[in-house]
């Protein structure tokens, strides 16, 4: 590899997989390492941390895994401590772990509302709080938050979709807020890409999704994990507050499928 994140410390949320195959975390970590970063793998489960971890190391790469659930502050704060009792300092925060909610307005429920909201916004918010001090330190860094297209686009899955546009308003207002400190806040928006986290939607959703989007082909989690790389290195070094769409052209076609492509 190319060696674009040389020297630096990243950390990774949601770095494991939920099943068999590759996640955006895992792929994302795989990528960095790949690239030069230290990379701290973070997962509720920590043996799916310590899967990726084993990946990494068996490409000689440098990482360490670290069970934390970042919708609470104090697992954010030890996050971040190791990666600097580890590495004495953090440059990369991926802000990644995310779950779904396929559920429309009048079938949501207060309880898993909140759940969403909390896993995939109230994670990155308090992930973010906790890694800006240590970037500060070291002259700046990069924070990279996962969308998703559902969250730009009417959509029928309520507290997913919400959670998700809600992420974008906080890239930008971060971005703004930290601009100053040399910290840049940026976010990807994937398509409908393969991944365990929609496994059990079977193989007929999984052609309709391919079919959906302009180039009429599959993405992976690869896809998602090399917009992160771009992010995460000095190559966007003039880049903050937007967000990176990766998504094969579905958001800009209305092909056949394509209403339901991401359900």
């Amino acid at each position: 590899m190319s060696e674009r994140l040389k020297g630096k410390v990243a950390i990774v949320t949601g770095a494991g997989s939920r099943g068999p195959g590759l996640g955006n975390g895992k792929a994302a970590s795989i990528l960095f390492a790949r690239e030069g970063a230290r990379v701290l793998c973070v997962d509720q489960v920590l043996d799916r941390a310590a899967e990726t971890v084993g990946l990494i190391r068996g490409e000689g790469g440098e990482a360490a895994a670290f069970a934390a659930d970042v919708t609470r502050v104090a697992e954010c704060a030890a996050m971040v401590a190791e990666a600097v009792k580890r590495w004495k300092g953090l440059d990369v925060l991926h802000n990644n772990v995310g779950i779904e909610s396929r559920k429309d307005l009048l079938d949501t429920q207060e309880d898993e509302w909140d759940h969403v909201m909390a896993v995939d916004l109230k994670s990155m918010f308090l992930a973010t709080k906790a890694a800006v001090p240590e970037m500060v330190k070291r002259g700046g860094g990069s924070v990279i938050c996962v969308s998703s297209i559902a969250g730009m686009r009417g959509h029928g899955r309520t507290a997913y979709a919400t959670a998700k546009a809600g992420v974008i308003g906080f890239v930008r207002s971060c971005a703004v807020q930290l601009g100053p400190k040399a910290i840049r806040v940026n976010a990807i928006a994937p398509g409908a890409v393969w991944t365990p986290m929609v496994e059990n939607l079977g193989p007929d959703a999984r052609e309709r999704r391919r079919r959906a989007n302009a180039l009429g082909t599959e993405g992976t989690a690869w896809d998602i994990a090399w917009g992160a790389v771009y992010l995460a290195s000095d190559e966007s070094r003039w880049i903050t507050g937007q967000t990176l769409i990766i998504d094969a052209g579905l958001t800009i076609t209305t092909r056949e499928g394509s209403l339901g492509a991401v359900r």
